[in-house]
């Protein structure tokens, strides 16, 4: 089903490539990164042309929780402990940056924007917000401590975050989008040495950037190794008392909730890709027991490309590529970091220095805990002999009841019951999809 977002926006359509094109900078990927890539190299004044497989905003963009924070769950002790107080509290300051560049966008293109306080809370004791907490204190990030919420259900406790925010992200693409070069459906087949090919037309760009979530390219960058997927599910509801404020489980399993105009929105119940997990049944449930007058509207599910040490990748493809870059792994935070990523990436692409490079370099150390992980579920499910397999690599897929899918448990591709495929990395369909289950 459709998210709220896509149901009352009508985006701007563009025409499909026909013909060769060169462009200084060629973006690939049309969410809200590529989007905003575009919109910032256009404002510094740099020729960019963005193509898209499909429609913009229809993939992972289109299907978000719209929150505008830097408070992304209990990341900045875990940042803490893997880098050090100076770069973790350079990811605040990268986030609270975009988070202004974002408020001086909206006065532009207004969209639904409701300034809000963000909060992450616990249910059973506060030992994990006190570990966060502490982290705030060490890095010097303001915070406030709640011991009330307006949830109907009690919480040990949470912290707060003032100044942030949420918006209707169809409407802001909408806007920023119209003045823009994009072609839709045109589908990136093959990159060569600043050469782009599509089915219609051939692309020479000076630089390019991959915003396509996963990225596509294998040969550079061993993404395949340093990034996994996770499922998210959300539900909207109608009749359910609004909240002010937007809220976030610390806990595995816990539930995200905000309003957005009649609705209230659950989200929870996600699980790595390929795996099974509670999916919609834990907010449905939640409906259930907290708003039982309330009624569903609508559901749906996103992904989320998830890194090895919780920092995003954005910078340089790779060592190997200099006028190839990318931004991915938002850890399901990518509406604050898909403007980390435009800010950062226009810099870059000018010459000029930028205080974050090093920070979300996508070249930084791959030796973490989660790289064994990823290689044993590879492994795992490139030696299993069974049908089908993912065209990306070759692993086995497991069949996804709650969704009707195919699901990639290795990099997260999936595809319908007819073998179309419906998130990448993968390109191409199974060329002999099996009878729906």
């Amino acid at each position: 089903m459709d998210a709220i977002w896509q149901k009352d926006v009508s985006m701007p359509t563009f025409p499909k490539l026909r013909s060769d094109l060169h462009t200084d900078v060629l973006i690939v990927g049309g969410g809200l990164a590529g989007l905003l890539c575009a919109h910032s190299l256009k404002k510094a004044g740099i020729d960019c042309t963005l193509i898209e497989e499909n429609r913009i905003m229809q993939g992972v963009s289109g299907r978000t929780t719209a929150k505008l924070t830097s408070q992304h769950g209990l990341i900045y002790g875990k940042l803490l402990e893997t880098f050090g107080a100076e770069k973790a509290k350079g990811y605040w300051w990268a986030n609270e940056e975009a988070l202004s560049a974002i408020w001086e966008l909206l006065e532009e293109a207004p969209c639904d924007f409701s300034p809000q306080s963000n909060y992450i809370y616990e249910t059973d004791g506060t030992e994990k917000l006190e570990k966060e907490m502490a982290a705030y204190e060490q890095l010097r990030i303001p915070y406030f401590w709640e011991k009330n919420l307006p949830l109907p259900f009690q919480v040990s406790g949470a912290l707060r975050f003032s100044g942030q925010g949420q918006f209707h992200p169809l409407k802001l693409a909408a806007r920023i989008a119209k003045g823009l070069k994009i072609y839709e459906n045109t589908k990136a087949l093959a990159f060569g040495d600043k050469l782009v090919e599509t089915p219609n037309g051939r692309v020479k760009a000076e630089k390019t950037i991959i915003a396509t979530h996963f990225p596509l390219i294998n040969k550079h960058g061993a993404y395949f190794l340093k990034l996994y997927q996770q499922r998210s599910y959300v539900i909207a509801l109608e009749n359910a008392e609004p909240l002010d404020g937007m809220y976030l489980d610390c806990a595995e399993n816990g539930l995200s909730l905000r309003s957005a105009g009649e609705w209230l929105l659950l989200g929870g119940g996600g699980h790595r890709t390929g795996k099974a997990g509670l999916s919609w049944a834990l907010p449905e449930t939640a409906a259930r027991k907290y708003y039982p007058d309330a009624k569903i509207v609508t559901r749906w599910a996103t992904q989320d490309c998830m890194t090895l040490d919780t920092m995003p990748y954005i910078g340089q493809y790779s060592k190997e590529t200099p006028d190839l870059y990318v931004a991915t792994g938002f850890q399901k935070w990518g509406m604050t970091t898909s403007m980390v990523a435009a800010k950062l990436l226009t810099d870059l692409i000018r010459g000029r220095e930028n205080p974050y490079e090093s920070l979300f370099s996508p070249s930084r150390s791959m030796l973490h805990k989660q790289l064994l992980l990823n290689g044993v579920e590879s492994a795992v499910n490139l030696l299993r002999l069974t049908r089908p397999r993912c065209p990306h690599l070759g692993c086995a897929l497991n069949w996804n009841a709650e969704e009707h899918s195919w699901d990639c448990p290795c990099h997260g591709s999936r595809f319908d019951a007819e073998g179309k495929v419906l998130n990448n990395p993968a390109t191409d369909d199974l060329q002999h999809p099996p009878k729906s289950k």
